[in-house]
């Protein structure tokens, strides 16, 4: 009999990866636990037995074992043996858990994409929908909404006229209701809402459907609570969180001592690699990072320059493996790097939540008396960009924070015990209409476009019978996000770059501004705001060029529903005579709180 030799022993093939890795013969683990002294696997698989599958000491503090009797769907955890200590611990990389206290679950990573090929329309054709899972549609029985129940509700959006949604952080969390910004498990997908497979059918749809989704990622801290990687191998300094954060000053966040730790190698490749999990494995079109200030910053002054480098290296990656993914900061210190690239000191995000607009419009809106409406204010709002570029701006008048906290959708604000009816719907459209004329990436809340009321609470499910209640306030939006997109072929400058506020009557309240991208008929758009209650008839105001100028919408109205509602002319014939420094004039009525647009005819 021939001698076989150790050389032609085939031995089991090495994996590469982290966390649970399925292949043909089984399924391999691996784990960073650099200060435990033994690590074994327990599970469905061995009847978690302890002991019966140890794992291997690697280099760089990671522990491996492949499994042939594993599986797809199989539950299981790690035991940490750390000095005479032992821990039972969830997997940091798992893709999927049975909850944020429970076990992992080896994940399938096969989905049937189809010819899933969307991408992103250009930035400035942008209209973004920002969505919280367990509340934006539930069925009956459901305590939290679910990606299915979302999939119904999304021909709700094509109808308005959306294209992009933004969800609220989906990575699993303490307990069935949250906002999602107390993330547990950063790469399983929340078990409530109906985990990975959900998620990639949501994504799925909402492409077949023209519409983009956009992740929010929280990477400023991590938990506070269901936090199974706190002193995930025992180490820690100063009774810190451990190896995943910083042990000293610098762990300290508005949300506990939970500031991963963004110069440790391990933990920068670990969220990094959620980034890329996000764009990747589930088809997503952008990132949205919660309150970067505490990603480069402890508390707004003291620098962490390595979160800074951090978000460059994830934004720059992803921007040159999948152009024209939208990557967008929420900062709120109006800081022009945030938007800048790397080469000029900047972070490499493609644009930013504006607080120079929401902040200024909401307290123009709400403002009582229109005496005290200070119009700065609006101007400074329309006209504000970061760098040279509009679109480096995400301009909105509510989202989670905007309505929550302290504070409430717009409408309320405006008139808590009226916020249906008169002025509070007029001057919350009113606003509304000024951030869909505006320069920069539009952003609605949901339920804002049949006037929602109260505050946001992760138990309150949006209230879709409003929808029929209101469908003069559903189709105002539909028809102001139309015309920002130039569906009609009328309103071009409605996407440009340019603005110019060239009207201004501080006393009665009202602006006009000029939007463009290259002039001309079917381009240019003229905006006039009326912000007082008064009803304005034979107003002037200049215009940009000769011939006849189309009302294109009028938010008061009579098919929007609206309770002021004055003579309006439909075509105004541009007079040759200067005014407001434009070569033309022409005389219009509008009513109290109310917005024209006005336009003309394309040349044939």
């Amino acid at each position: 009999m021939a001698t076989v030799s150790r050389s032609q022993i085939t031995q089991p093939k090495v994996q590469p990866g982290m966390g649970p890795i399925p292949h043909e013969n089984g399924v391999a683990f691996r784990l960073w636990a650099p200060h435990a002294d033994g690590v074994c696997l327990v599970g469905t698989f061995n009847d978690w037995t302890a002991g019966a599958n140890p794992m291997s000491r690697e280099e760089g503090g990671q522990w491996y074992v492949d499994i042939p009797a594993a599986k797809i769907g199989d539950e299981y955890r790690y035991v940490l043996q750390c000095g005479d200590k032992e821990v039972s611990r969830m997997d940091p990389r798992a893709r999927e858990v049975t909850n944020s206290v429970g076990n992992s679950v080896v994940h399938n990573p096969e989905f049937d994409w189809g010819d899933d090929n969307y991408q992103l329309p250009p930035w400035n054709e942008l209209v973004i929908y920002e969505m919280h899972l367990g509340t934006f549609s539930r069925s009956e029985e459901d305590t939290a909404g679910t990606f299915a129940d979302a999939i119904r509700r999304l021909d709700h959006l094509v109808h308005l006229g959306v294209n992009v949604v933004q969800l609220m952080p989906l990575c699993e969390f303490a307990g069935d209701v949250s906002w999602g910004y107390n993330p547990a498990q950063i790469f399983a997908v929340e078990s409530t809402y109906g985990g990975p497979q959900g998620l990639k059918r949501f994504v799925k749809a909402a492409h077949e459907r023209g519409i983009g989704v956009i992740q929010d990622v929280v990477y400023n801290h991590f938990g506070p609570s269901d936090l199974d990687i706190w002193q995930f191998d025992l180490w820690q300094e100063n009774g810190k969180g451990g190896i995943y954060f910083y042990n000293d000053w610098r762990s300290k966040t508005p949300w506990g001592d939970t500031r991963p730790d963004y110069g440790r190698g391990e933990v920068r490749q670990f969220i990094y690699d959620n980034a890329m999990m996000w764009i990747n494995d589930y088809h997503i079109d952008g990132l949205r990072y919660d309150m970067t200030l505490y990603m480069r910053s402890v508390d707004g002054n003291d620098e962490i320059p390595e979160g800074w480098s951090l978000a460059q290296w994830i934004n720059r990656d992803i921007q040159e493996r999948k152009p024209g993914t939208l990557l967008i900061a929420e900062d709120l210190r109006t800081n022009d790097y945030i938007t800048k690239d790397a080469g000029a000191g900047g972070a490499n995000f493609s644009s930013q939540w504006d607080a120079e607009f929401v902040h200024p419009i909401r307290e123009v809106a709400k403002q009582p008396s229109d005496a005290s409406r200070d119009m700065d204010k609006l101007v400074h709002a329309i006209t504000f960009r970061y760098n040279i570029n509009s679109f480096e701006r995400v301009i909105y008048t509510e989202s989670h924070d905007e309505v929550a906290n302290g504070k409430q959708r717009l409408p309320s604000e405006i008139a808590p015990e009226t916020p249906d009816d008169g002025y509070a719907r007029h001057r919350s459209t009113l606003a509304a209409g000024v951030m869909l004329t505006s320069p920069g990436i539009p952003m609605l809340f949901q339920g804002q476009e049949f006037l929602q009321d109260g505050w946001f609470q992760d138990t309150d499910p949006l209230d879709w019978d409003r929808v029929e209640e209101f469908p003069g306030v559903v189709l105002l939006y539909r028809d102001l996000i139309h015309h920002r997109l130039n569906r009609l072929g009328v309103t071009q400058g409605l996407s440009g770059q340019e603005v110019s506020v060239y009207h201004r009557n501080d006393e009665r309240k009202v602006i006009a501004f000029q939007r463009w991208r290259e002039h001309g008929p079917g381009d240019d758009v003229v905006v006039v705001v009326n912000f007082s209650s008064e009803a304005l008839e034979n107003y002037t105001i200049g215009l940009p060029s000769g011939g006849n100028w189309k009302l294109r919408f009028n938010s008061a109205a009579s098919v929007y529903n609206a309770a002021f509602v004055s003579s309006t002319i439909a075509q105004l014939a541009a007079e040759e005579e200067p005014c407001d420094g434009m070569t033309h004039r022409g005389t219009l009525s509008i009513s109290p709180y109310s917005l024209l647009i006005y336009s003309q005819d394309p040349e044939t």
